[in-house]
């Protein structure tokens, strides 16, 4: 039995047209005891266009995430009572690019039918997500030296339940475009970013999509899972990142042997926010 999927998306989210019902018959078939819907709301875009003034930067460019948020709430309350016998359902959210509006973000955070909030980087000011960069023409160490310093202000910032897909950007960078980086130059930044976490009470998570993906690896790799539990990280949930029925559960064992082998003995899921441990 697989402990926890604790991070998917369903056809609210622009990148995904999976109804939410087959999202949770998968998480069913796969035995997972708790499964958490967490659509994404960019709070860079929470608003109309109008608001920003602004136009879609193409046509994944999507705003007014505020009827998304609405949309969620709503179909999580209703996957609860009609898949939660057996199986923990936990209404979450991913949170992306807190950083642009924290006041924003704390006013979503007392909502309370919420139980469960991923904080995400995937994009940059004033950029696209990283997933539509062109790694050919731009410098991709510049801007992973300006990820992991947008990153840290969200961790200190530290209102999340955990830290979503830590190294986000190497999907793309490393994975998909074959850049070459340096990483070693980032350690005590991460090390910086995970003492936040962990001095306000939050977590991280394994997402294991890149398992399945080119790049291979799951985020955060190893090396920064193991100085996550070193600094005293206790924190951790599993996630697949799923957009699709097929992929809910992806890697999840996969993840839960790799925490164990960096000296996790239980992983966590959230409800109201607060920690509820599975052993592995």
């Amino acid at each position: 039995m697989l402990p926890m999927d604790c991070h998917t998306h369903t056809d609210h989210s622009p990148d995904s047209d999976a109804p939410i019902a087959q999202m949770c018959a998968a998480a069913r078939e796969q035995g997972l005891q708790a499964f958490a819907i967490t659509d994404h709301i960019e709070l860079c875009r929470f608003f109309s266009k109008g608001f920003y003034g602004t136009e879609p930067r193409n046509e994944e460019d999507f705003f007014d995430y505020a009827s998304v948020w609405e949309r969620s709430m709503q179909q999580n309350l209703l996957a609860k009572e009609q898949f939660g016998d057996g199986m923990q359902i936990i209404c979450g959210i991913e949170m992306g690019e807190p950083n642009a509006d924290f006041g924003l973000a704390d006013s979503l955070l007392q909502d309370k039918r919420l139980d469960f909030v991923i904080a995400s980087l995937h994009e940059l000011p004033d950029m696209l997500d990283f997933y539509f960069l062109d790694y050919g023409k731009l410098d991709a160490q510049a801007l992973l030296d300006t990820y992991f310093s947008e990153l840290l202000k969200i961790c200190k910032w530290g209102k999340f339940d955990v830290l979503g897909h830590l190294t986000y950007p190497l999907r793309y960078m490393i994975g998909d475009a074959g850049a070459s980086v340096e990483l070693s130059r980032y350690t005590e930044m991460v090390a910086e970013c995970l003492r936040a976490v962990i001095r306000n009470g939050k977590g991280i998570e394994l997402n294991t999509s890149g398992f399945r993906q080119k790049y291979g690896m799951p985020f955060p790799h190893e090396e920064y899972l193991r100085l996550y539990r070193d600094l005293g990280g206790t924190l951790l949930t599993l996630g697949s990142d799923a957009h699709c029925p097929e992929h809910v559960g992806g890697g999840i064992a996969q993840g839960a042997a790799l925490a164990k082998a960096c000296g996790f003995d239980r992983v966590c899921y959230f409800l109201r926010h607060e920690p509820h441990f599975i052993e592995i």
